[in-house]
């Protein structure tokens, strides 16, 4: 079908391939490239359509939107406008982000504003809650691992959101990764604050945002990037009880929803959700870091900082027709990225903490018996009670076939921690940011597997099977890879320390930038095609 873009066309649908509308005589090939196929979906100011774009090798698909105001009044017309505008300049600074659609183009024609975007095939969190049901604990904590290092990403380039919710989030098809969409409602805050406050635009008449999900500060047109937690904890909500804002009692006193009593989740995240939902945006968490923070989500927060990925800039024009999956080079070509040293830092601060009291105890622990423990013989101690927790480990019922996990994967999981996963067989699986972390591994074919940026700390691999697999950025501090084959593994830039090679077959395999010491290297097996950490290959 080809689709008529004229507003008051009275019947717009077409035969494939049609040159003009049957109805209104109106071209149906927009910028001579795009052919609108279908509509879907229509908002205050804007129209959106899947088209294809026929320039391109293979007519991808995209989405144009369409500036279309429920009211021709002039002031409306003009800050519909000004919207548009602000959308396609903010996609242009963001859409280089995996998780954020591409601006393709951005055009003018025949009295009307088009944006052309990458088209996101997949369903929304909505229709995920209409057709599964409500989320876990569990669910939304994966949800947070993946939304707040994105909302971070958005808020460090200036930009407010204002309209978070479970419609404009959506769970992409092809990696299951979740991706923010429609930010025609989001303002600048560098402009905000240079702006002199006696000017006024169209835009300060209304408020922008959707009632319940937006906040008063923001319902009142004085947004701060604290009004975008409270959306993410307002959308939380929803994926706990299926209720939208609207259909939630509230606390006549205080303006606050009454959720608590409709959830099953621990207090730790109650406590957190009722922060980012405070109305107070005194008392609110003041950025997605701080969130992260108040979660305390170790072991996740090392792989979340790598979620600020992104590719080195590029026109969008240009991107436009050099289009690769996002998250194919998220997850194969570190090198191109760079990342955001906010979540970075936390993790670090977190580990650094938990070291030290354990340490603490450790030393504790030495005192209290009948004489001194030498370093040997604390590190004799502190093993038994490794392989202990690893034995009581190894008794948990196996929850994941390979099939099952796989599955489980496309459908957007992402944490299989403490999971008993022992004999496997994954070939070539793509698991990448996954948190595997005290799960049990061992002789498990992972051959060729794309385990980018994978948890595996304190997990067992002993004697897996990692050949050729991509463990780029993995995190495996405190991992027993004993016997493990790793030949011809891309362990580049990964973070070894603390794990135990011995006998761990390394020929052939890439360490440059691992964080792994000689004296564990001395334990594996290596030979002249091995690349050493400083990046150097030989013999260690």
């Amino acid at each position: 079908m080809s689709y008529c873009l004229n507003p008051t066309c009275p019947n717009p649908e077409n035969l494939a391939h049609s040159q003009k509308c049957q109805s209104c005589g109106s071209q149906l090939l927009l910028s001579d490239r795009y052919q609108v196929i279908k509509p879907l979906g229509q908002g205050g100011f804007g129209a959106t359509f899947l088209a294809c774009d026929l320039a391109l090798p293979g007519e991808p698909s995209c989405v144009i939107k369409q500036l279309r105001p429920s009211t021709t009044a002039p002031q409306v017309l003009q800050m519909a406008r000004e919207l548009f505008e602000r959308e396609a300049k903010t996609l242009g600074i963001i859409g280089n982000h995996p998780q954020v659609p591409r601006l393709l183009d951005y055009f003018e024609e025949g009295q009307q504003f088009y944006l052309i975007q990458e088209y996101i095939s997949g369903a929304t969190l909505q229709q995920e809650v209409k057709r599964n049901g409500t989320f876990t604990e569990a669910g939304v904590k994966q949800f947070l691992s993946e939304a707040l290092p994105l909302l971070q990403y958005i808020h460090e380039r200036k930009v407010i959101h204002r309209d978070i919710k479970p419609a404009n989030l959506i769970r992409r098809t092809q990696d299951a990764r979740m991706v923010l969409i429609d930010f025609g409602a989001v303002k600048n805050q560098v402009t905000q604050a240079i702006t002199n406050q006696s000017e006024h635009t169209a835009l300060t008449a209304y408020a922008i945002g959707t009632p319940g999900f937006a906040p008063p500060e923001q319902m009142a047109m004085r947004p701060v990037y604290a009004s975008d937690i409270y959306a993410l904890g307002v959308t939380c909500i929803y994926l706990l009880t299926a209720k939208s804002p609207k259909d939630l009692a509230y606390n006549p006193t205080t303006g606050e929803m009454i959720w608590e009593p409709l959830v099953q989740v621990s207090d730790h995240l109650k406590s957190v959700l009722r922060k980012m939902l405070d109305v107070s945006v005194r008392n609110r968490y003041q950025s997605a870091e701080e969130v992260l923070r108040g979660l305390e989500m170790e072991p996740y927060l090392e792989s979340l900082a790598q979620s600020l990925l992104v590719k080195s800039d590029v026109g969008f024009k240009e991107s436009g027709y050099n289009r690769r999956d996002d998250s194919a080079i998220l997850c194969s070509n570190p090198s191109a990225s760079v990342t955001s040293s906010g979540v970075a830092h936390v993790a670090a601060a977190i580990r650094a903490r938990r070291a030290r009291i354990t340490a603490s105890a450790g030393l504790h622990t030495a005192r209290m018996q009948p004489g001194s423990l030498g370093t040997k013989q604390i590190t004799s101690l502190t093993n038994s009670n490794s392989n202990g927790s690893r034995s009581q480990n190894s008794q948990v019922a196996r929850k994941f076939d390979h099939q099952s996990l796989l599955t489980a994967y496309l459908k957007g999981r992402r944490d299989f921690a403490q999971q008993n996963l022992s004999a496997l067989n994954l070939p070539g699986a793509d698991l990448c940011g996954t948190n595997f972390h005290s799960a049990q591994l061992q002789k498990t074919n992972l051959q060729g597997a794309n385990l980018y940026n994978v948890d595996f700390g304190r997990a067992s691999l002993t004697r897996a099977n990692l050949k050729e697999a991509n463990l780029s950025k993995a995190y495996l501090n405190n991992a027993d890879l004993e016997g493990a084959d790793l030949r011809g593994a891309d362990l580049s830039h990964a973070y070894l320390n603390n794990a135990n090679l011995r006998g761990t077959n390394l020929c052939g395999a890439n360490l440059t930038g691992a964080k792994v010491s000689d004296e564990q290297l001395a334990l594996a097996k290596t030979n002249w095609m091995t690349v050493r950490p400083n990046g150097k290959r030989g013999l260690l």
